[in-house]
């Protein structure tokens, strides 16, 4: 009877060791979608508007402390559209961009919260009915999130905090990651 008891208990133990995130080692791919929210006010200018964005990810977790995770993470992100009034013209605001990030988060069983910072390489379109402009530039990116993690998959929620030179970008989302 021992003997099964202590078997059953290494089985049910070496099953569930997979379900934390710390020990996934490994390189991830994943994707989010959800809302970003760009605002900028200057010389009579306003844009203060939000629509569907998405991104796209890649990574690296190191896992090499158990309940910890540190990783490594660029992305690709369009914040789709927004207009707005400046000077009394209406435009409407492209922007897309590149973002490296580090990672690191803490691991309570299957679910997680992580940190970020980073910085994000952007391209942005500023189109009128007269004239369209475009700007580039690197500014500072940096986020929190939740995750929930079975085995190599993983379910995200995110919240990323970016500015664009004078214009911020808020930007929830809700995505998933694959580790291999």
């Amino acid at each position: 009877m021992k003997k099964t008891l202590l078997a059953s208990t290494c089985l049910i133990l070496g099953l569930a060791q997979p379900a934390f995130a710390g020990d996934e080692t490994g390189f991830y791919l994943g994707g989010s979608v959800g809302s970003s929210q760009l605002s900028y006010k200057g010389d009579g200018s306003s844009i203060d508007d939000d629509d569907v964005g998405y991104k796209v990810f890649a990574g690296y977790n190191f896992g090499l402390i158990p309940l910890i995770n540190l990783a490594v993470e660029g992305s690709y992100v369009d914040f789709g559209s927004q207009t707005g009034d400046i000077l009394g013209d209406s435009y409407t605001l492209t922007s897309t961009g590149l973002q490296g990030h580090a990672l690191a988060g803490v691991n309570l069983g299957p679910v997680g919260l992580f940190a970020k910072a980073g910085v994000m390489n952007w391209d942005s379109k500023l189109k009128g009915d007269a004239e369209t402009t475009n700007e580039s530039g690197s500014d500072p990116a940096y986020g929190v999130g939740a995750k929930f993690q079975l085995m190599s998959f993983q379910l995200r929620a995110e919240y990323e905090r970016l500015q664009l030179d004078d214009a911020d970008v808020d930007f929830f989302s809700v995505g998933a990651a694959y580790t291999f």
